[in-house]
């Protein structure tokens, strides 16, 4: 079982960056791929980036290339999704989840999903 806590959200202008952190519980971390999703009002939940159980593999949405970067620090438990150059269109609850399986942009893939973290970039 792995428990997922997100932290770093908030308030920041177009343009600007915002750090997001998801911290995991249990010693197991470094077995799981994992990604970070996001929902914005009335729609649904769609996948931003993946990132393998070694850190090396990544993978992103078209929309995030270039702009969001995901790492992940297996000695701190810690996933990481850098976002930069942000747009009001970018606001949204970002959830970090994880998976035993290979990293997908599929929402079922991902068996441990956090409490979801509010990101709001404003004009």
């Amino acid at each position: 079982q792995v428990q997922l806590v997100e932290s770093g959200g908030g308030l920041v202008q177009a343009g600007g960056s915002l750090r997001l952190s998801c911290a995991a519980s249990g010693r197991t971390f470094v077995t799981y791929g994992m990604a970070w999703f996001r929902q914005a009002p009335g729609k649904e939940r769609e996948f931003v980036a993946g990132v393998s159980r070694s850190g090396v593999t990544t993978c992103y949405a078209d929309s995030v290339k270039g702009r969001f970067t995901i790492s992940r620090d297996n000695a701190k438990n810690t996933v990481y999704l850098q976002m930069n150059s942000l747009h009001p269109e970018n606001t949204a609850v970002y959830y970090c989840a994880a998976t035993s399986s290979f990293i997908a942009s599929t929402r079922s893939f991902y068996n441990y999903w956090g409490q979801g973290n509010q990101v709001t970039v404003s004009t």
